[in-house]
């Protein structure tokens, strides 16, 4: 289409459609403009103009953050994200492509005129693009917050027709591209929905309704009060039994011995403790998250009260692998990670400072320190090679990330140990940090990554320290490391819509 093209009134010539179209538009736009919204005059100039810039999309990002849920903070940015393409894709193309002009205000009471009037071009709305791009892309991360986001979207999309600044088509082509915008970056970042691990090898696990049976131990020092009163509101039946941190492996044991399913609110630590018993005692596992980080949850796609709520009640489990570790006699497990080298140290001086000067701020005081130190690196003999190490990493199951550092599970029943090295050498920071930039190359000389099923390590000084979970201990010698497949059960939703398999993965 010409630049120049003026699309504001019929043009003459053999276009009928087309004059028909703008003849249909125009009038919609007088019937908006003439008709009188109760309650409409005083509220949708304000909405029209807060959306200015994006500043109400911004705004209710922030809310949507501040909810501190791991969904209401991945649908903000989603959102931005969108409305950020479709304002692109507006001011560069859709604007200087088709330079239709404002409708005349005649028809439009001064009541509901905007005091500054747009001086861009008509067609199409970026308002309305803005709109339903903020609102799409929270709703393809979190229906129930795009369900909120929406009436507001698609109020604003009508203000800007009821203010008199464009034509219903300039919002319908507005939206639509601003829908666009969404699903296209879905298309480069898929939702967390579209990477749940899959829900597999199916578990047969009893159904709980309102949670009779269900046992479920909460951790009150990791900050889980909300989710362990939303989950009595929710499952009635289910016995809650809130403790102190140092309590927490004996109100689980304690649990176990009467519970039909053994449930643990709480951080990757408490649900280790809780795992171990389950493991032990032959129980399925329901996890509520209610710690910090919450990696084996999250991987497992539970979220909140809602999705462990709808596993229980509906009798929808599955069966994960359990990584576990022995040395000079002693066992242990872990649900995610094991490491040697300096995490555990920055594990250890992160605990030091945290009490003083909170979490965040002690893990990068942490970090600081243990890589300023002038220490040796651990020496090891993995797989009959004798090498110096600043970091062994171990995951259970393969982490799909570039670099050092874990990022999540696709599937947790995969069989592997995910294990990512760090040479020793001159300069740790740096070759840590090269390491979690360059990516697990196998051939590097600082660092490399294999998986594998199991992992002997000799010549481990008894005392060095390790982590597994989040949790510090010492070794006591030799180290070995090794996949039970798919022996603990556990809760979670099963994905709406998708064919799960029963057996084997």
């Amino acid at each position: 289409m010409s630049p120049d093209v003026d699309l504001t009134a019929p043009t003459p010539g053999p276009h009928p459609f087309r004059n028909g179209f703008l003849r249909l538009d125009q009038r919609v736009f007088e019937a908006v403009a003439t008709r009188h919204w109760p309650g409409a005059d005083p509220l949708l100039p304000r909405l029209s103009h807060s959306a200015n810039h994006g500043v109400l999309w911004f705004a209710a990002a922030a809310a949507l953050a501040a909810s501190r849920t791991p969904r209401a903070r991945r649908a903000a940015v989603r959102g931005l994200a969108s409305l950020s393409l479709a304002s692109l894709t507006i001011n560069t193309l859709g604007k200087r492509t088709v330079r239709r002009p404002r409708p005349v205000l005649d028809p439009v009471p001064l009541v509901r005129q905007l005091k500054r009037q747009p001086i861009t071009t008509s067609f199409p709305s970026g308002h309305a693009a803005s709109a339903a791009a903020f609102a799409t892309g929270v709703a393809l991360e979190s229906p129930a917050w795009g369900a909120a986001v929406a009436p507001v979207a698609a109020a604003v999309a009508l203000s800007r027709v009821y203010t008199g600044v464009h034509f219903p088509s300039d919002v319908l082509a507005g939206a639509a591209l601003g829908a666009g915008a969404a699903f296209a970056v879905r298309g480069m970042v898929p939702t967390r929905a579209q990477l749940l691990p899959p829900a597999r090898p199916r578990a047969d696990v009893p159904a709980l309704p309102e949670g009779d049976g269900l046992v479920m131990v909460a951790n009150v020092g990791s900050g889980s009060a909300d989710r362990v009163r939303a989950l009595c509101e929710a499952l009635p039946k289910a016995e809650v039994v809130e403790c102190e941190p140092r309590d927490v492996e004996a109100e689980l044991e304690r649990a176990a011995e009467h519970a039909r399913v053994l449930g643990v609110c709480g951080g990757d630590g408490t649900v280790n403790a809780a795992a171990e018993i389950a493991l032990r005692r032959g129980l399925p596992l329901a996890v509520l998250p209610g710690g910090t980080l919450n990696h084996f949850a999250y991987d497992l796609g539970v979220e909140d009260v809602r999705d462990l709520c709808r596993a229980l009640e509906q009798g929808e489990g599955v069966r994960v692998d359990v990584g576990r570790f022995t040395s000079g006699g002693r066992r242990g497990i872990f649900l995610n990670t094991f490491s040697l080298g300096v995490y555990p140290e920055l594990v250890r001086e992160r605990e030091r400072w945290s009490p003083r000067i909170g979490s965040w701020p002690a893990g990068v005081l942490a970090a600081v320190r243990v890589l300023r130190a002038d220490r040796h690196p651990l020496e090891a003999e993995v797989q009959g090679r004798r090498r110096p190490l600043w970091l062994l990493f171990a995951g259970n199951g393969t982490y799909h990330r570039k670099g050092i550092a874990s990022g999540r599970r696709l599937d947790l029943a995969d069989g592997q140990l995910d294990v990512r090295v760090v040479h020793g050498g001159r300069r740790p920071a740096l070759r840590l940090l090269s390491a979690a930039l360059a990516g697990p190359l196998t051939r590097s000389p600082a660092h490399a990554a294999v998986q594998v099923g199991r992992l002997h390590l000799t010549g481990v000084a008894p005392g060095t320290l390790l982590a597994y979970d989040g949790e510090l201990t010492e070794t006591r010698g030799d180290l070995t490391l090794e996949k039970l497949p798919e022996a603990l059960t556990v809760y979670r939703p099963l994905p709406v819509g998708r064919a799960d398999t029963d057996g084997a993965s």
